[in-house]
């Protein structure tokens, strides 16, 4: 089958090794599945902090990016906008080293690197804060939207925001939400099970609290379209 297999994985936070599982599991279903179809990944934030590897997570990703065989998107988050924000000022005892840049910064002398490399800042101040596939009704984000504003799209509502209507989809009364599906993370469920509502899907939480005892997830769009995707752990 040709056409386009949409891979989005959930935040990640320095869980190197999940990623690594869940890139060979994607992988081979793709390869099972969906040969003939091109393989696009879509990470939707929060590849640092808390865990133990956000040095390797940010290098297993920029290298993702040089491969001709699939299509690698990385989605800004909140702990990126933080660690940026924290290495621009300097600062060594903000809010970014309390929310995980202590481990983050750990990770990086583990490597032996004093400091983060030049490489890894200018990738992470490259990262979108969305992906769009308007044909397949698709919306990739890292925190979420204001429903009531779609299509407009604000750049810290995407990275920050738990707001209740967002998360309540029978409060989404915007015409021009009709028929899309919002793929986000940022806030980890309850269960560390995937979070689904609306029937076709209308918000899905992939967040599912690797960093914290649960897996790391992913939702697999087929090349089909339509319908509920599949979900990987790792």
């Amino acid at each position: 089958m040709t056409g386009e297999l949409i891979c989005a994985i959930g935040d990640i936070h320095g869980e190197a090794g999940r990623l690594d599982a869940l890139h060979a599991a994607i992988f081979d279903h793709h390869r099972l599945l969906y040969p003939e179809a091109r393989l696009t990944l879509v990470h939707l934030g929060d590849y640092v902090d808390r865990g133990p590897d956000s040095c390797g997570v940010i290098e297993t990703l920029m290298k993702l990016e040089g491969r001709d065989d699939l299509t690698s998107i990385c989605l800004k988050g909140n702990h990126e906008e933080m660690m940026l924000d924290a290495l621009i000022a300097g600062e060594t005892d903000g809010m970014w080293m309390r929310s995980g840049g202590a481990e983050t910064m750990a990770s990086y002398h583990r490597r032996d690197f004093p400091e983060v490399p030049k490489g890894h800042r200018n990738w992470l101040k490259s990262l979108p804060v969305h992906h769009i596939l308007e044909d397949r009704k698709l919306l990739f984000v890292h925190a979420g939207i204001a429903p009531g504003r779609w299509p407009e799209l604000d750049e810290q509502v995407a990275l920050w925001t738990r707001a209740r209507r967002f998360f309540d989809v029978t409060q989404w009364d915007n015409p021009a939400l009709e028929g899309w599906t919002v793929v986000h993370g940022h806030t980890p469920t309850g269960d560390f099970c995937q979070d689904v509502q609306g029937d076709p899907p209308r918000r899905i939480n992939i967040d599912t609290g690797a960093v914290y005892g649960g897996k790391l997830t992913a939702a697999l769009f087929g090349p089909g379209g339509g319908g509920a995707p599949v979900f990987l752990h790792a």
